[in-house]
């Protein structure tokens, strides 16, 4: 079901090798540092490896994306969300935007010239999206956008993100008083606090944003007002597989390959760890979480570049995926025994991502909250 065309295998050995490439050397100082090599991006887009579902030209959908996706993790993962993060943001206004706002935007993403991002998250308003706060009120031709925003990818270095306000606060129905707008971060009262101190992805960029009556024109709203909501969910229902799902089968699999190289050296008892039965089991235990969640990404994803997104099997993906990563990045390091806390050895760093990537883009908890419901639709 999931044999590979040979564009598809082309496009992860190409990608494979990229990171191998760019990543290894510069990873682990960029994570010190909490910097991001911007050349990265930019020789990232001269391959074609950004914004993969934007171009037509290419035809390539979310399972690419994946594939892409899952080979960077394999080297790093703050690397490779800095890499998945053109997806945000770029997706809404690919789905919602006018033709004019898609011209405007989208090229200058996929040549690697803009960073994109989204804000939805704020201080006190996660997995509650409805709850945000974050006013947009209409003053003649234009939006004058206030309001906090947390956790926002990009939040120091993108050109523009894409923000969920309320714009209808009148309006009974919650859901519907919500709006997303395109805001250009060197417009006036944009001020953006880098995050430091992260368990992980620390090069990836992640702060805090103050809207300060921000005034942004009316064009810059994004589909229709009190829609704002449905367009967050629906990219939600799809971000999940690439920046959720393929970091984490990259990052297990990064972990996986640096266990079984460490066992094959390793000896205890006059024998390579390797030689062990129990060592033996955990590797095949490891490789078997491995294969079951990238099955079920793959799975959800091809559906998806059907037109048959299903809300519950992603949220399958994201969240089995996600736990699989941590399980497999923790035998990782027991293998390794106490050469697995030392940075030299080089797999601590896969835990350290994968934790994070069971709570963005939807804790696991809401993910299984997702799929109960969609399993219990109609009886309550």
């Amino acid at each position: 079901m999931f044999e590979l065309t040979p564009e598809q295998k082309d496009i992860k050995q190409a990608a494979r090798e990229f990171a191998e490439r760019e990543f290894k050397d510069i990873a682990r100082e960029l994570d010190e540092k909490e910097q991001f090599d911007e050349r990265l991006c930019q020789k990232a887009a001269e391959l074609g490896f950004i914004g993969v579902f934007i171009d037509e030209e290419y035809g390539l959908g979310n399972f690419e994306q994946c594939l892409i996706i899952e080979e960077f993790a394999r080297i790093d993962g703050g690397i490779a969300q800095t890499m998945v993060a053109s997806y945000f943001g770029t997706r809404l206004i690919q789905f919602f935007g006018t033709q004019e706002q898609k011209q405007k935007y989208l090229p200058h993403v996929c040549t690697g010239q803009w960073r994109p991002g989204m804000a939805s998250t704020e201080p006190d308003a996660g997995s509650d999206v409805a709850a945000i706060t974050t006013m947009a009120i209409k003053d003649g031709d234009e939006y004058v956008v206030s309001g906090n925003k947390m956790f926002v990818t990009n939040a120091n270095h993108a050109d523009f993100l894409v923000v969920l306000c309320v714009t209808n606060p009148e309006e009974p129905r919650k859901h519907h008083r919500l709006s997303t707008i395109i805001i250009e971060t060197d417009r006036q009262g944009y001020e953006a606090n880098k995050l430091h101190g992260k368990l992980s992805i620390r090069c990836s960029d992640t702060g805090e944003i103050a809207l300060k009556e921000v005034r942004v024109p009316r064009e810059n709203l994004l589909g229709t007002e009190g829609k704002g909501f449905y367009q967050v969910m629906d990219l939600f229902n799809r971000a999940r597989l690439d920046a959720g799902g393929a970091l984490a089968v990259g990052t297990a699999q990064g972990a996986l390959e640096k266990a079984m190289k460490y066992v094959k050296q390793r000896k205890a008892f006059g024998v390579s760890l390797a030689g062990h039965q129990i060592v033996q089991a955990k590797i095949a235990e490891m490789a078997t979480l491995l294969e079951a969640g990238r099955s079920l990404l793959y799975r959800a994803a091809i559906k998806a570049d059907k037109d048959e997104v299903d809300p519950a099997l992603i949220a399958m993906a994201k969240w089995y995926t996600c736990e699989i990563a941590v399980k497999v990045a923790d035998e990782a390091i027991q293998l390794h025994g106490g050469y697995g806390i030392l940075k030299e050895y080089d797999v601590e760093h896969y835990w350290r991502d994968a934790k994070v990537f069971e709570i963005f883009e939807g804790t696991k908890e809401i993910e299984k909250i997702l799929i109960a419901r969609r399993l219990f639709k109609g009886y309550y």
